[in-house]
């Protein structure tokens, strides 16, 4: 298991685009990927290769998340959505 806590600084949050690429990144790999706002006190992780659970997830700038990757290539799955997030979704 590989993880990881970030802070989303795109004006949108994760909503529209940014999230669009983030999903499709996290598809990208093999590992089940998982992603939680820290914002929220009762937070459940949702499946970050849904859209749908992304979006519900109501992330806006400032939003602390946690990512959580399990399975094959965990660690380079961390590492790429960390680099989207840290470029600002680029």
């Amino acid at each position: 298991m590989a993880s990881t806590t970030l802070t989303i600084h795109h004006e949108s949050g994760l909503h529209a685009r940014p999230a669009a690429k983030f999903v499709k990144l996290a598809a990208s790999f093999p590992c089940a990927i998982t992603l939680r706002n820290l914002a929220k006190p009762a937070a459940v992780a949702v499946n970050a290769k849904s859209m749908v659970s992304v979006l519900t997830q109501g992330v806006n700038k400032g939003t602390q998340i946690e990512i959580v990757a399990t399975g094959e290539r965990e660690d380079e799955a961390i590492a790429a959505l960390i680099h989207l997030i840290e470029s600002n979704f680029e």
